[in-house]
């Protein structure tokens, strides 16, 4: 099967802390054993946000690694997006949550996976398992 990582997941790999670095180390070669690995277009360019990590390194550490890029997103991951932030959006509003707030990316990240019939791999379950429920999550 194929495993999408979310963008919590690489950032955890390059983590100072080395016990978050290799459980995400460890989640992503049993994701590989698997099936492959993929990166939403989402992903990729939140990822170009990350200290020290530029267009060239994310070339190079993907093709290295082999995880493709999905750069296409069709108008139907587009409105499931839209369809879980909306309600995520309401639910907000009627439980005035202190929790932080999501933005679009992790709607149209899960809705990519989702979509596509990936699992996906994240730190951030519960909030993909809530949106999705019928995604298939793997945590780190």
């Amino acid at each position: 099967m194929t495993t999408a990582i979310d963008t919590n997941v690489l950032i955890a790999l390059w983590d100072q802390d080395t016990s978050l670095s290799a459980a995400a180390e460890s989640a992503l070669e049993s994701a590989l054993r698997a099936g492959g690995l993929v990166l939403s277009a989402p992903v990729f360019s939140e990822l170009m946000a990350a200290p020290g990590r530029d267009e060239r390194f994310l070339d190079a550490f993907l093709r290295d690694t082999g995880i493709a890029v999905d750069w296409n997103l069709d108008s139907a991951m587009w409105r499931c997006a839209g369809k879980a932030y909306q309600a995520y959006a309401a639910g907000r509003t009627r439980q005035r949550e202190a929790a932080p707030r999501r933005i679009l990316a992790d709607f149209l990240i899960g809705a990519h996976a989702l979509r596509r019939g990936f699992r996906l791999l994240t730190l951030e379950g519960h909030i993909y398992q809530l949106a999705f429920p019928s995604l298939s999550i793997a945590r780190l």
